[in-house]
C-alpha cells in the first residue's frame, strides 16, 4: 500500500485552483521588479514606445519560460527543482545602461543582446566551477556588492521621479550662444586675435525637469507604498510596490498625464519572436563585462538556492547546484535570443516561500505559465510602457533603496569586532564602486575599450571586494554564513 507521505513538500502537487492562486501571488510579488529592467534599458537606448513594449513582452515571456526550466527541471543538467521564480537581474543594469549611453538605438540593443548571449554561453560552461566558488564570496563580499547595486540604481529611480537623468536639467541656450559667438568673432576680427568665448556656454533650465506636479505624483506613490507596508500584512504588504504604481497610474489619469492611445492600438495576442531587432553583434569586451556580472549573479543565486534548501528541508548536492546555476546561463542565452536580459532567481519570491510556508515547486511552475501568458499579451506590455516615468519614480525609490538596504542587512551579519579587516573591505570596495557615480568621466584618459568595464560601479566593487577579502581573510568557506545571508535578502 502506497501513501503520499513519501512525497516531499517540494514535489507536492496541490489542487489546480490553489495552485493557480498561489502562482498568481508569486507573479504579483515579482511583477514590479520584472518590468523595471526593460523600462530602464529600453529608455536608455532611446527606443520607441513600441520597441520598449516589445522588450517588456519578451521579458515576461522569458521570465515564465526560464522559471519552468528552473523549477520543473529539464534533464539532469538544467533546473534546481525548487520553488524558484526567475527574473531579470538588476546587477546587469549598470553595464547595460553604460553600453546604451555609448551606443543608443537598435544597434546598441543588438550589441547588448550579443553580449548577453555570449555571457550566457560562458556561464553555462563555467557553472560547475562557480558552484565551488562560494568560499570567495562570503557575506562581507556579497553584502557589499548588493549594497552598491542598490546605490547605483537609485540614480535611475531619482531620474524617473525628476523627469530624466541629471544632464536633462538644462539645455544649451542656442540664441544666446549664437549671439555670444558672433560677438566673440567681431571682437577677435577687430583685434586680429583668435576667437575666444568670454564666458561659459549659456544654459537654460528645462521646464519639464523636476516639475512640481510630477514630483507630487511620485511622492504620492511613495506614500501609498509606505502606508500599505505599515497598515497591511501578508499578501497585500508583499505587493505594496505594485499597488503603489497602480495608485499612481489612477492619479496620473485623473490629472490627464497618462494616455492609452498606444494600448488601444496594441494587439490582444502576439508571439514573441527571436532576434526582433536583427542579428546580435558580439563585442569581446562587452561579453567579458557581462560574464563578470553573471559570475556575481550566480554566486548570489548559490546563496538563494542554499537558503531555499534550508527553508524547504530538501538538501541539494553540488551537481544539483551546478544544474541550477547552469539554468541562470541558459536563461541568459534565451534572454539574448528573445530580445531581453540576464536572468536570476528573484529573492523576494524566496522570501515569499518563507512567509506562506508553501514549499511546492509546482506553485512556481504555475507562476511561470502565468508569466508566459502575460508575455503573449501586447496590450499588457503597451499599458506598462505608457506608465509615466514620474509614477515609476516613487516606486523606484523603494525598489532600488530596498536593494541597497538588503546589502546593508547582510553586512550587519559580518563580524567587525573580531576581524577589523572586514571594515576595510567594505570601505574600500564601496569607495571603488562610487567612483563612476561621482566622477562619470574618470576614464577619459584611458583606452576607450576599457570604458564599459570601468564605468560600472558594480563590477569595480565586486572585483575590489573579492580581491581584498582574499588578501585579508583568505578563502575559507562558511556555508552556513552564506545561507543566513541569503535569508536576509527577501526584499532584494
Amino acid at each position: 500500500m502506497t501513501t503520499t507521505a513519501t512525497v516531499h513538500p517540494v514535489d507536492e502537487q496541490l489542487p489546480a485552483g490553489r495552485l493557480a492562486a498561489l502562482g498568481l501571488q508569486h507573479v504579483l510579488v515579482m511583477y514590479a521588479g520584472a518590468i523595471a529592467v526593460p523600462l530602464i534599458v529600453g529608455r536608455a537606448l532611446k527606443l520607441s514606445p513600441e520597441q520598449v513594449a516589445l522588450l517588456i513582452s519578451a521579458d515576461l515571456f522569458c521570465c515564465g519560460l526560464v522559471t519552468l526550466v528552473q523549477s520543473l527541471g529539464m534533464t539532469r543538467w538544467f533546473g534546481i527543482r525548487l520553488p524558484v521564480m526567475m527574473g531579470v537581474t538588476f546587477a546587469a543594469v549598470g553595464p547595460m545602461v553604460a553600453f546604451a549611453n555609448a551606443m543608443p538605438g537598435v544597434e546598441g540593443a543588438r550589441a547588448i543582446f550579443g553580449a548577453i548571449i555570449g555571457a550566457g554561453v560562458i556561464s553555462m560552461l563555467i557553472a560547475p566551477v562557480v558552484s565551488k566558488l562560494l568560499r570567495f564570496f562570503p557575506p562581507v563580499v556579497t553584502g557589499t556588492i548588493i549594497a552598491i547595486i542598490g546605490i547605483s540604481l537609485m540614480r535611475v529611480g531619482v531620474g524617473w521621479a525628476l523627469g530624466g537623468p541629471a544632464p536633462m536639467a538644462q539645455s544649451v541656450d542656442v540664441p544666446k550662444l549664437v549671439a555670444m559667438v558672433d560677438a566673440a568673432k567681431a571682437t577677435a576680427q577687430a583685434a586680429s586675435a583668435p576667437v575666444k568665448l568670454p564666458g561659459p556656454i549659456p544654459m537654460v533650465d528645462n521646464p519639464g525637469y523636476g516639475a512640481l506636479d510630477n514630483l507630487a505624483v511620485a511622492a504620492a506613490v511613495l506614500v501609498v507604498i509606505l502606508l500599505l507596508v505599515k497598515f497591511t500584512k501578508g499578501f497585500v504588504a508583499n505587493i505594496s510596490v505594485l499597488l503603489g504604481i497602480v495608485a499612481g497610474c489612477v492619479l496620473a489619469v485623473a490629472l490627464g498625464k497618462m494616455h492609452f492611445d498606444k494600448v488601444a492600438k496594441a494587439h490582444w495576442f502576439d508571439v514573441v519572436t527571436p532576434f526582433a531587432f536583427g542579428m546580435p553583434t558580439f563585442d569581446p569586451l562587452m561579453i567579458l563585462t557581462m560574464t563578470l556580472v553573471m559570475i556575481v549573479v550566480m554566486i548570489e543565486s548559490t546563496g538563494m538556492f542554499l537558503a531555499l534548501s534550508d527553508m524547504t528541508g530538501k538538501r541539494i548536492d553540488q551537481p544539483q547546484l551546478a544544474a541550477g546555476l547552469r539554468t541562470d546561463g541558459l536563461g541568459t542565452v534565451i534572454g539574448g535570443i528573445f530580445n531581453t536580459f540576464p536572468y536570476t532567481s528573484f529573492s523576494q519570491n524566496v522570501g515569499l516561500v518563507g512567509v506562506t510556508g508553501v514549499k511546492s515547486r509546482w506553485v512556481c511552475v504555475a507562476g511561470g505559465v502565468i508569466m508566459i501568458v502575460l508575455g503573449l499579451l501586447p496590450k499588457m506590455a503597451a499599458f506598462v510602457e505608457s506608465i509615466p516615468t514620474f509614477v515609476l519614480g516613487g516606486a523606484g525609490l523603494v525598489m532600488f533603496g530596498m536593494v541597497a538596504a538588503t546589502g546593508i542587512r547582510i553586512l550587519s551579519t559580518v563580524d567587525y569586532k573580531g576581524n577589523r579587516h572586514n571594515l576595510y573591505i567594505v570601505a574600500v570596495s564601496i569607495g571603488a564602486g562610487l567612483v563612476p557615480l561621482v566622477a562619470p568621466r574618470w576614464t577619459q584618459q584611458m583606452a576607450h575599450g576599457l570604458h564599459p568595464l570601468l564605468e560600472s560601479g558594480i563590477l569595480l566593487t565586486a572585483v575590489t571586494a573579492v580581491l581584498l577579502n582574499l588578501f585579508f581573510n583568505g578563502a575559507r568557506e562558511d556555508r552556513q554564513a552564506a545561507i543566513d545571508a541569503a535569508k536576509t535578502a527577501d526584499a532584494h
